[in-house]
Formats: structure tokens, C-alpha cells, sequence
């Protein structure tokens, strides 16, 4: 178990969850997972993709959001003289 399989899901950077649901998957590819564990690992892959899922979903969101501000803005630049 790395460090990271101990830290709450919300508290891991992006790419610290993606490698951990990396290595989840791989140990399971590989059937590497003692069956005890076997649930847990499912559930902390789930918690991981929920999460992953949500910033996604979150960032385009605020991407969609600043979208119309930069059309504006290039429309702007478009209709300014030009310099020199």
C-alpha cells in the first residue's frame, strides 16, 4: 500500500489518484489482489473515479464559463485599428 491509498480521496492532486486507479486496475488485471482486500480495493477505485469524474465535470463547467469572456475579448481585438 503507497502513501496515497491512506489519503482521503477528495485530499489527492489529480494526477495522484489517476496513478493510484492505475495501480488498482493493474493489481487487479494481474489477479494480485488478496480476495480479502479484493472489496476494498474495488470501493477505493470507485471513490477515485466519482472524484475524477466530478473535477472533470467541474472544470468544464468553469471552462464553458470563461469561453464567452475570451470570444469577447479576441471580437475586441478584432475590431481595434491596428498598432504601428
Amino acid at each position: 500500500m503507497s502513501n496515497t491509498e491512506s489519503t482521503p480521496v477528495g485530499e489527492l492532486g489529480y494526477t495522484e489518484a489517476a496513478e493510484e486507479l492505475d495501480s488498482i486496475i493493474a493489481e487487479l488485471d494481474r489477479g494480485v489482489v488478496d480476495i480479502d482486500l479484493l472489496e476494498d480495493r474495488l470501493s477505493r477505485a470507485v471513490e477515485i473515479v466519482e472524484e475524477l469524474d466530478r473535477r472533470i465535470r467541474g472544470a468544464r463547467e468553469r471552462v464553458s464559463a470563461i469561453l464567452p469572456r475570451l470570444e469577447q475579448a479576441a471580437g475586441s481585438a478584432e475590431s481595434r485599428p491596428p498598432e504601428g
